[in-house]
């Protein structure tokens, strides 16, 4: 008698003789797309997913494979959550705040002005609720979300001319990315969110007069200190800035358990190594800036005194109008709360100190 493979895999697994993988595991079929938003040149923002992959796939000995593929070249930078949502492909790894114009809740899992450090982000992902809603919130978009990368706090931005005072910040071209440009708005700015491989040639034209990035390292990459000498800092918009790996719910579900938990830990990994990695990079890329004739600035407390009033205001408006981002902010507030006045206490003193000793020792 002739027995098919998959009737002696029925036999086989009724009997308890032996233990037999799914099918798509036992095949090696589990293969995924992944649709990033950053340009491969970015080794670090981009090298978040490659991070994933690798991971994955070396945890499942290859029979878990992620391929990674760079914003616009299966799917545009901003039309990843389209893609993912559709099934177009499985997941994407994106900045959440890029897609603030569908609904300003999704900058929650990524920044917002004045919002939180990496660490503090972090403590609310993971075990302050913030994962939790907003993977809730994330359902209706028919996926579920993984804290998958951090650049820590970023720079203000590269300026042609000076800003000096509020006064000035009136009628510039500004590319900012996510809920930035909202208070900014009301100050007169106005507003482009271009994508980073096109942040240059804007620039370089004078289709914007100003733009930002992340930070040092990526930005020296770019080369916007070539056309813009007036870097300013701090980018208060994104005191931290959380990427998120999204996957599409049907294809999560379809996955293995124990390859969710390989998925789950790669993403933590991938976050924990993007954060020390800008970090590790970003002082020599600074020097190497600041040897090429760039201008280190401070936005002026009159600024950011502004700028902070405006996003308060923002907030109280987006939340009157908004029940869904009114339910993340209103936990989110008190938590931030919660988190100045500890870092307050022990991590602000510290630094301060450690930033005093070091100029000092410098001197001598």
């Amino acid at each position: 008698m002739t027995i098919s493979r998959r009737n002696f895999a029925r036999l086989a697994a009724a009997s308890g003789a032996v233990a037999v993988a799914s099918p798509a595991i036992a095949q090696g079929a589990i293969k995924w797309r992944l649709a990033s938003s950053f340009a491969k040149s970015l080794d670090t923002i981009f090298g978040g997913a490659e991070t994933i992959s690798k991971r994955v796939a070396s945890a499942t000995n290859n029979k878990f494979q992620i391929q990674v593929f760079a914003a616009g070249e299966i799917v545009p930078a901003f039309g990843v959550v389209d893609a993912v949502q559709n099934a177009t492909v499985q997941c994407c790894h994106t900045a959440p705040y890029y897609f603030f114009g569908k609904d300003p809740t999704f900058a929650f899992a990524c920044a917002i002005p004045f919002g939180m450090n990496a660490r503090q982000q972090n403590a609310w992902m993971y075990h302050g609720g913030g994962l939790a809603l907003m993977r809730e919130f994330y359902k209706d978009y028919n996926m579920i979300s993984f804290p998958a990368g951090n650049t820590g706090a970023q720079m203000g931005g590269w300026f042609r001319k000076e800003i000096k005072t509020v006064a000035d910040l009136k009628g510039l071209k500004f590319r900012i990315g996510g809920t930035g440009a909202l208070p900014l708005a009301k100050l007169g700015v106005v507003p482009q969110q271009i994508a980073g491989g096109d942040i240059y040639p804007a620039l370089e034209k004078g289709t914007i007069d100003a733009a930002e990035w992340v930070g040092p390292y990526d930005d020296e990459k770019l080369g916007f200190y070539k056309i813009a000498k007036n870097y300013y800092y701090p980018g208060w918009w994104e005191g931290s800035t959380g990427v998120d790996c999204y996957v599409n719910i049907k294809a999560w579900e379809a996955l293995p358990k124990d390859y969710q938990a390989i998925f789950e830990a790669a993403c933590f990994e991938a976050n924990m190594d993007m954060t020390s990695k800008y970090d590790s990079l970003n002082p020599a890329a600074m020097k190497r800036l600041i040897g090429n004739g760039v201008k280190l600035q401070p936005f002026s407390n009159e600024i950011l005194a502004a700028c902070y009033k405006a996003t308060t205001e923002t907030y109280d408006e987006i939340a009157g109008k908004n029940a869904k981002f009114k339910k993340i902010y209103e936990p989110w507030k008190a938590f931030r709360a919660e988190q100045v006045s500890w870092f307050a206490v022990t991590e602000n003193r510290f630094d301060n100190f450690m930033i005093a000793a070091e100029r000092l020792a410098t001197r001598k």
